[in-house]
């Protein structure tokens, strides 16, 4: 009887410790470290769910910073990618049912509208003390992560050398061959426009003199740069730099530079929609955007980096580019109506 209730036992112990070594190795084939921890870091375990965002171009820019932050936190973005009039015009038809968490733009203008009009929600974003001066509006509602300006671009196959100012593209030896994008779609285009006008005291002759020497509006920033990218036109006017700096890596015969008199630095706002669904991704989201991963992937995309720290290799950095004096109110005021009235003198 003792035999084999000592038999038993020590079956028992056999089959605990089988199944001690078994449990082990399932741990170690999920993480090699043999810890029994996640190999996926979370940052933040209360995060779960989506988020939901409306991002501009770059499209690969967008697609990366969805996927570094997905990988960081575990939040999957949902994304809607377009120009600032047609995430605009998403946001007006979806006002009834809210989607949208974080709003990007590629107007400082628009933003400050949105604001004016009470969407946004207020939030102190994580590096906030690293931001560029002036590219956090004084209520925290606009964050700019990133940046572009516009020059001047030009085929240096039709014109191997270019260096003038904004108003001597009116001399007629570029009658016919200037472009602009359609600051009716272009963010970045309407905002120069409007710094122009309020920012120096000859604009209106300054238009006047690109419309009567031939200038054309092809479309939005990638139909007008093509266009001056296949030669059918020589120069583009307004021209949205990061487009540039991406065309000439990928050896399209390009250059730009910005006229001496200054041109429009444009932060690009992000923001948080006061009817965000998903306010606690939408936060971590602007939190992920001023992260050193988040602007290294803005400044590998030729854009500017939101951090003063954070520094360009590919392209002119934000203190080498000489600015027209920018008071973003009176621009807001000005904008859409100053846009208008260059394609009104286009036709």
């Amino acid at each position: 009887m003792k035999r084999s209730i000592v038999c038993l036992l020590l079956a028992l112990c056999l089959c605990l410790g089988l199944a001690a070594c078994g449990e082990k190795q399932s741990q170690d084939e999920t993480n090699p470290s043999g810890n029994g921890q996640s190999t996926m870091e979370n940052t933040d375990p209360k995060l779960s769910g989506k988020v939901t965002v409306y991002m501009p171009s770059p499209a690969g820019l967008a697609d990366k910073l969805a996927v570094a932050f997905t990988e960081k936190t575990g939040v999957e973005v949902e994304q809607f990618q377009g120009t600032t009039g047609e995430i605009l015009a998403r946001l007006e038809a979806e006002q009834a049912n809210p989607v949208a968490d974080v709003v990007i733009l590629a107007s400082w203008s628009d933003g400050l509208r949105m604001k004016a009009d009470g969407q946004l929600e207020s939030y102190t974003p994580a590096n906030s003390d690293k931001i560029n001066d002036g590219w956090i509006d004084a209520d925290n509602m606009l964050f700019g992560s990133s940046a572009s300006a516009v020059g001047v671009i030009y085929n240096t196959t039709v014109i191997p050398e270019l260096n003038a100012d904004w108003s001597e593209l009116a001399d007629t030896q570029y009658k016919d061959m200037i472009a602009i994008p359609d600051p009716e779609k272009s963010g970045a285009c309407k905002d120069f426009l409007a710094g122009l006008v309020t920012g120096t005291d000859n604009s209106e002759a300054i238009m006047q003199g690109w419309a009567d020497n031939g200038l054309t509006v092809p479309g939005a920033n990638k139909a007008a740069l093509e266009a001056v990218t296949t030669g059918e036109k020589g120069l583009l006017i307004a021209g949205v730099d990061y487009n540039a700096y991406s065309s000439m890596a990928k050896g399209e015969p390009l250059n730009i530079y910005y006229p001496a008199s200054g041109t429009v630095v444009n932060p690009r706002p992000a923001m948080i929609l006061k009817t965000a669904p998903n306010m606690d991704n939408a936060k971590a989201f602007i939190d992920f955007l001023f992260s050193d991963e988040a602007q290294k992937l803005v400044a590998d995309a030729y854009l500017l980096p939101g951090r003063s720290d954070i520094q360009c290799d590919g392209r002119t950095n934000l203190s080498d580019i000489p600015q027209i004096p920018t008071d973003w109110a009176k621009m807001m005021d000005v904008a859409s109506d100053t846009a208008a009235k260059l394609n009104s003198l286009c036709k």
